[in-house]
């Protein structure tokens, strides 16, 4: 009598042995998990560096519209001087812009790269 052959049955596919091991590197800092994360922290940097340089020129560019523009820069309103306004008023809703996309885009960064790790 010969024996049944043997098959091999699959329930599932390997992928979770792939996140573990993805979330391990992560969490054991091998070169690996070292080099993700060093890439997280280099995006999310990269992101501030942009959005600081821009808030920056913004507001550099407003005392600079009043010296190259006397018009602007003589102009009052309700007694003080355009540019002062302009710098102590509507510099506020700019700047509450600008945190709004960082945090928008700093969650996107974080979320891509859990998407990676769980991967």
């Amino acid at each position: 009598m010969t024996s049944p052959r043997r098959e091999r049955v699959v329930l599932a596919s390997r992928r979770g042995a792939r996140i573990v091991r993805t979330r391990v590197e992560v969490q054991e800092h091998t070169e690996v998990g070292d080099a993700m994360v060093r890439s997280l922290v280099r995006a999310q940097l990269w992101l501030s560096v942009r959005l600081a340089l821009l808030t920056l020129a913004v507001l550099f560019s407003i005392p600079l519209l009043a010296l190259l523009v006397p018009a602007f820069g003589d102009s009052t309103l309700f007694g003080v001087r355009l540019p002062w306004i302009v710098l102590g008023v509507l510099v506020y809703p700019l700047l509450i812009g600008v945190g709004w996309i960082y945090i928008r885009q700093a969650e996107r960064i974080e979320h891509q790269f859990v998407e990676l790790v769980d991967d």
